[in-house]
Formats: C-alpha cells, sequence, structure tokens
C-alpha cells in the first residue's frame, strides 16, 4: 500500500474512533504513529502534540499535519489531514440530517451522557500520562505547578500561559546549560 493511503488509512482509522478532542485521541495517537507503524518517536509526538495545542485549529489535525509531513512531505500531511478530518465530516453529515427528529429521545440522551462520561476518562488518562511524560525534574514539576496555578486560580489566559512557558522553558535550559559548563 502507498504511504499516503496508508497515511490516510490510518488517521481515519484514529477520526473514526477517538471521541472527545485532542487530549482522547493521544493513546490511540501513540499506538498507530509510534508502536505500530514507528513513524514517530515518543518525543516528537508530544513536541508535536504540545504544539498542536498551542496552534489554532483543531488539535487533531494539526497533529496528523504534523506527522503526515514528517511521514512524506507536503502530499503525506495532506492525506493524514484529509483521514483525520474525512470520518467527522461524514459522522456530522448523517447527524445533521436526523438529530433534531431523535434528540428528544430518552435513550439518545443517555448514549450521549454515557459517551461524555467515557471522554472524562480518556482525557483523563491523556493527561496523567502527559504528566507523567512532561514533568521530568524538580524544574518542570515547579513550572508545571506555576502553570496549573495561573490557570486554575488566576484566569490566566491560556496564550499568555504558553507565552510563559516557552519563555521558562528557555531561561531553565540557559540555567542548566549554565550550570554544566560551570
Amino acid at each position: 500500500m502507498n504511504i499516503y493511503l496508508k497515511l490516510f488509512s490510518s488517521f481515519c482509522k484514529i477520526g473514526v474512533l477517538t471521541f472527545g478532542g485532542g487530549m482522547s485521541m493521544l493513546p490511540m495517537l501513540r499506538r498507530e504513529t509510534e508502536f505500530k507503524r514507528g513513524w514517530v518517536k515518543e518525543d516528537e509526538l508530544l513536541d508535536w502534540f504540545a504544539v498542536s495545542q498551542c496552534t489554532p485549529g483543531i488539535i487533531a489535525v494539526n497533529v496528523s499535519t504534523f506527522i503526515g509531513r514528517h511521514v512524506a512531505g507536503w502530499k503525506g500531511a495532506l492525506a493524514a489531514a484529509f483521514g483525520m478530518v474525512f470520518p467527522s465530516f461524514a459522522v456530522i453529515v448523517a447527524i445533521a440530517a436526523f438529530i433534531t427528529s431523535f434528540s428528544h429521545l430518552a435513550w439518545v440522551q443517555s448514549a450521549f451522557a454515557g459517551i461524555r462520561a467515557c471522554v472524562c476518562v480518556l482525557v483523563l488518562n491523556a493527561a496523567v500520562g502527559l504528566v507523567k511524560r512532561a514533568v521530568v525534574d524538580p524544574y518542570t514539576l515547579a513550572l508545571y505547578a506555576l502553570v496549573f496555578a495561573g490557570s486554575a486560580f488566576l484566569d490566566l489566559s491560556p496564550v499568555l500561559l504558553v507565552i510563559l512557558a516557552v519563555a521558562a522553558g528557555i531561561f531553565l535550559k540557559i540555567l542548566k546549560e549554565r550550570g554544566r559548563k560551570a
């Protein structure tokens, strides 16, 4: 199978089986692109995932575009992004045609309640996994705590938090390098 078809089908599978947005797709994304296909390394995937959260657009599409570009250039980026979007587009078009006719039914409302509970667990699992891989030393723990506090208690803008975290990461890297030279 050619690489563009592999990218399309892999991301189509992720797109059709992922509910709840970017965070909930991370475990499946890792299985498919890192473990099964060997297209990316864990650090690359986490970096692209982090950048995808900070850039405009849908996280899933951004990540798929980064991976597709890495694997097969711009055509790979298009194949992966289209694969990620296609299932959602098809499902949304189908649901939009019928949602008003069925949304009032108790079993439909119950199904959505079950999906929401499942998505919460998937997001929490992905977040815990990210924390375990991102908080690797006292510096990243302190940065994590400060960003969490800024978000939870000070209601700071996510854009400001990202900019401050980038600056802090660069500053910490400089400090570490100076410590090694001394």
